[in-house]
């Protein structure tokens, strides 16, 4: 079983085609992946395409077309129409019609509702799983920054941070950035009292997939609430997760969903692992990669 993977180059994008490909491969062991990115997808070359009798676009012809990004879509769907035997597969909420794709893998704080296109699915998929090697009292802090619905606030988050260290003495604490965190933070975290007790990792400084490591060995993850893909990765990881409060800008289907997932005592705004909701088995790219290959 061959995929092929329309890129627009986002990182985040890639992680999310990533883990469906992975948990697909888990299941069919022979399952190859090819990653194509869009500008080696001229629109003009693809409707030519589509009148060739002789096409050689990938390394093989795909199974399974998948596509992440709103620049992908139309190339996604006249892959569709070339490749007759191949699923589309948008993970996202598409730009055009839902019926133009044989699938769209869609979070629910989106709010479309799930039927024979369309697979719904708690926070965009991710290629983490639970590998079982938590280390008890191992904390991770995970810091985002501002964003178009969150607005940074220095004195919470030091605040927070602060709160953690006290209210687990006996933990080991790593504390790492994001690009979106303003550049004088750390510096200034490091100036308070309570910055001996953290191990702080500035996002600059840690090489690729190290987060996603850390995450396995943590027990419990913090994370600024403006990160919402961190939030679902550390849950896939299998780790307890708090929230750490920052201003919210406005409400709306993403702070909705933070605050439905408090409530359903997934994550918590506490500050101390004890009070932590316990870790909850969270498989969304296992559960659609079974559904898509069992149809």
């Amino acid at each position: 079983m061959h995929i092929v993977y329309v890129s627009d180059g986002k990182a985040g994008h890639r992680s999310q085609a990533l883990g469906l490909f992975q948990a697909m491969q888990r299941q069919q062991p022979e399952t190859t992946f090819e990653e194509v990115l869009i500008s080696d997808l001229p629109i003009i070359s693809l409707i030519q395409a589509l009148f060739s009798s002789k096409i050689s676009l990938f390394k093989q012809a795909p199974d399974f077309v998948f596509g992440v990004g709103s620049h992908t879509h139309f190339r996604v769907c006249l892959l569709g129409r070339i490749f007759k035997k191949a699923k589309t597969i948008i993970l996202m909420k598409p730009s055009l019609p839902i019926g133009c794709f044989d699938y769209a893998v869609i979070p629910e704080h989106d709010g479309i509702h799930a039927d024979s296109h369309v697979i719904v699915t708690r926070g965009a998929l991710n290629p983490i799983r639970n590998e079982n090697r938590h280390q008890k009292d191992r904390i991770l802090i995970a810091l985002g920054g501002s964003s178009k619905r969150h607005q940074w606030n220095q004195d919470k988050v030091l605040t927070s941070v602060q709160k953690i260290v006290e209210n687990n003495p006996d933990a080991e604490i790593i504390l790492t950035t994001s690009r979106r965190t303003p550049a004088e933070f750390v510096d200034i975290l490091r100036q308070q009292n309570f910055a001996q007790h953290l191990h702080i990792f500035p996002v600059d400084q840690t090489p690729q997939g190290w987060i996603f490591e850390e995450m396995q060995i943590a027990e419990a993850v913090w994370v600024t609430e403006d990160s919402v893909s961190m939030i679902f990765e550390a849950l896939t990881a299998g780790c307890r997760v708090g929230v750490i409060e920052i201003d919210r800008l406005k409400q709306d289907r993403i702070t909705r969903s933070i605050d439905q997932m408090i409530q359903s005592n997934l994550i918590s705004r506490q500050m101390s692992i004890a009070e932590l909701p316990p870790p909850h088995p969270f498989k969304e790219a296992e559960r659609v990669a079974t559904y898509l290959l069992a149809k």
